[in-house]
């Protein structure tokens, strides 16, 4: 199934939802008020009008900050209950401080049925759809008609019973078994018997992108950290959902996190990132200040652009591929601060005194100001605002060799700024590079709308400082 038509599916009902329970409310409201619904005024009426343009943008956002449009098929009837229940519970307490509780209304006893029709019309219409699209999904999943490229890692008994469990189940979870990695500790592996092996842990990289692996079942035994931090810090940098099978000892002390699915006790791998909801809060907030930096820069921007042109011959700006999320390379855009030939004879990163900064560069990057088109890049969904610095394939080849954790930081979009820029500065080689990289590592396992907004005034007052290089 297609990913984007069916949140495009979901959409389209919930703005129809949010259509049909006003109308419905305002038709109640009129009379619950004693005021005859009248068809030319009703129409007409601006407290009607207005909100019946605004609200499905409203019910449409709070539904996206929640993260209900993230991981669409992966969708529990429950849980999608519960959530419903609550967003539009939430949406509702907004909506009638600001939309109704105005009313000349003559009892407290009109407020409460007011305010139970808003909520179980918005609640029941909205989940009258979703209950529906989400079954249809449910179904296809259980007749084995879509599901999810699954990759096992480890060979083991216990990788023996998880293939059996997943092959008996009566009503199938999804998972399409694509075949197994059998690691350096496994010889002669019993899985052999029942699915292919598709190679080592090296070839990983590989057999994910060949075979457009979705989640990963990882069967190693949780004693093996060694393996085990190799095999997870290889893993981060794609987008994918990591399972693992905890021992007796880890759902007894109760280290991770189990989910009853499968069969088996099987929990997610966290990576230490946002929730859902902050990590959709902290698009909304990088779109956001990126518009407004891009408006307010716009007179700076013209007058830095004039200076480019006037100091040196080539463009005004100037362009790069990086690695961003899941290693995917992207164009960064800056305003140019060095000549036009800067690198002719290869990759060459910055230094104090590099001779091939102009005079107008050396300003912007000491103000940062040659950073400004970057917000070009967030708004288009390849930065954001705080994250790692993105850096060039060409380093990030060797950076692995030294340091495989780098890898972690992948798993995030890169940023305007970070916690280690703040800590360490621009780096001018790998080892600095790598110096910087704890800060980097930490902020990932930190990460929250509180430090973004903290590095983000640490980042503003470096600005003045005009301590960039």
């Amino acid at each position: 199934m297609n990913k984007k038509k069916t949140v495009a599916i979901y959409l389209f009902f919930d703005i129809l939802a949010a259509f049909a329970s006003w109308i419905i409310f305002s038709i109640y409201r009129y009379n619950v008020m004693d005021k005859p619904f009248r068809h030319p005024g009703f129409t007409t009426d601006s407290h009607f009008i207005l909100p019946l343009l605004i609200l499905p943008f409203f019910w449409v956002l709070i539904y996206y900050v929640t993260g209900y449009y993230n991981n669409i098929f992966r969708k529990s009837r429950l849980l999608e209950l519960s959530q419903t229940f609550f967003n539009c519970l939430f949406g509702s307490i907004i909506l009638f401080f600001f939309l109704v509780l105005n009313d000349d209304l003559p009892t407290y006893a009109n407020i409460y049925r007011l305010f139970t029709a808003l909520f179980a019309l918005q609640f029941g219409t909205t989940y009258f759809f979703r209950v529906i699209h989400t079954s249809r999904i449910t179904k296809k999943i259980h007749r084995r008609e879509f599901g999810f490229k699954t990759l096992i890692i480890g060979g083991s008994p216990k990788a023996v019973e998880l293939f059996h469990e997943l092959n008996t189940q009566e009503k199938p979870s999804g998972n399409e078994l694509v075949g197994f990695i059998q690691v350096e500790t496994e010889q002669h592996s019993p899985l052999n018997k029942h699915i292919r092996c598709l190679g080592n842990i090296e070839q990983i990289p590989s057999i994910i992108e060949n075979y457009k692996i979705e989640e990963v079942i990882v069967t190693i035994n949780s004693s093996e950290h060694k393996l085990l931090s190799r095999l997870l810090i290889l893993l981060q940098g794609f987008k994918l959902t990591v399972w693992g099978i905890p021992d007796l000892y880890d759902i007894l002390s109760g280290v991770p996190k189990t989910d009853n699915l499968y069969g088996l006790p099987l929990y997610k791998i966290s990576n230490g990132i946002m929730p859902a909801w902050a990590m959709n809060v902290k698009r909304i907030c990088d779109i956001s200040f990126s518009f407004i930096a891009l408006l307010l820069f716009a007179p700076v921007s013209l007058i830095v652009a004039i200076a480019i042109k006037a100091d040196s011959k080539g463009p005004i700006l100037y362009s790069q591929k990086r690695v961003g999320r899941y290693g995917r390379e992207f164009k960064i855009y800056k305003f140019r601060s060095m000549i036009s030939v800067a690198e002719q004879e290869g990759p060459q990163l910055s230094s104090n005194n590099d001779p091939r900064i102009t005079r107008v560069g050396r300003f912007l990057r000491k103000t940062h100001l040659d950073e400004i088109p970057q917000f070009i890049n967030v708004i288009l969904g390849q930065m954001s605002i705080v994250g790692p610095r993105p850096e060039r394939k060409f380093y990030i080849n060797q950076l692995l060799e030294l340091a495989p954790q780098y890898n972690l930081l992948h798993k995030i979009r890169p940023g305007i700024t970070s916690w280690g820029q703040i800590k360490y500065g621009y780096a001018s080689n790998v080892e600095q590079m790598l110096e910087r990289l704890p800060y980097d590592l930490v902020y990932l396992k930190n990460a929250s709308l509180y430090l973004d907004f903290k590095i983000m005034i640490y980042s503003v007052l470096e600005l003045f400082s005009a301590k960039g290089k």
